[in-house]
C-alpha cells in the first residue's frame, strides 16, 4: 500500500490497480473518493463517491462512514481510520486501528483510539511542531509517501509518520 499527502486533509492510497482518495482539493481519479466536509469537485474518474455515515463495499474495500464524518476503511486486511475533528464520544468501531489519519489539533483523541500509525494533516509548519511535541516527538523526517505492508505495522504503538505535500 501506498499513501501519498496532497495538502490539507487529502491523501491517496493506492494498492496494486486499486486507488481511494480521501477528500480531493481538485479532480483526482479513484476507483473510491470519500469526503468528510462537504464535496468538492468530481470527475467522471472519481469512481464511487461517498460522503456520508453508511456501509459500502467497493471492489473489496470495506467502508463504514459516521455521522460526525469520520471513516473506517479495511483495505487489503489494513484498518485505516480518518478522522476530521476531535473525537467526543466513543467509537465501539473504531478499535484495532493501523494507521489513523488525523488533524494536528486532534492528538488527545487519537491517543485514545490506539493506533499503530499516525499521519497528521491539514497543518502548517507551527502546527505541525506543536503537534510532534505533544506527541513527544522531536526529530521526525517527513516522507515523500508511506509505503506498508500489514506485517510492517506488527508491534507499532502510536508510531508518527509525517508526509510531505505533492
Amino acid at each position: 500500500m501506498i499513501i501519498s499527502y496532497h495538502g490539507v486533509e487529502c491523501f491517496k492510497i493506492s494498492q496494486g490497480d486499486l486507488s481511494l482518495v480521501l477528500n480531493p482539493q481538485s479532480k483526482m481519479s479513484a476507483d473510491i473518493t470519500l469526503f468528510t466536509k462537504g464535496r468538492s469537485e468530481t470527475s467522471d474518474k472519481s469512481g464511487f463517491v461517498i460522503e456520508g455515515p453508511g456501509e459500502y463495499e467497493v471492489k473489496e474495500v470495506f467502508i463504514k462512514g459516521f455521522i460526525d464524518k469520520s471513516f473506517l476503511i479495511t483495505f487489503e486486511g489494513i484498518k485505516l481510520c480518518l478522522i476530521s475533528t476531535e473525537i467526543n464520544q466513543e467509537h465501539e468501531e473504531l478499535e484495532d486501528i493501523d494507521i489513523l489519519f488525523l488533524p494536528v489539533n486532534a492528538y488527545k483523541s487519537a491517543v485514545a483510539l490506539e493506533p499503530r500509525v499516525m499521519i497528521p494533516m491539514n497543518y502548517d509548519k507551527s502546527s505541525l511542531i506543536q503537534f510532534l511535541k505533544e506527541a513527544g516527538e522531536k526529530d521526525v523526517s517527513p516522507l515523500d509517501k508511506f509505503v506498508v505492508k500489514k506485517k510492517d505495522l506488527e508491534g507499532k504503538e502510536g508510531e508518527i509518520v509525517v508526509l510531505k505535500e505533492e
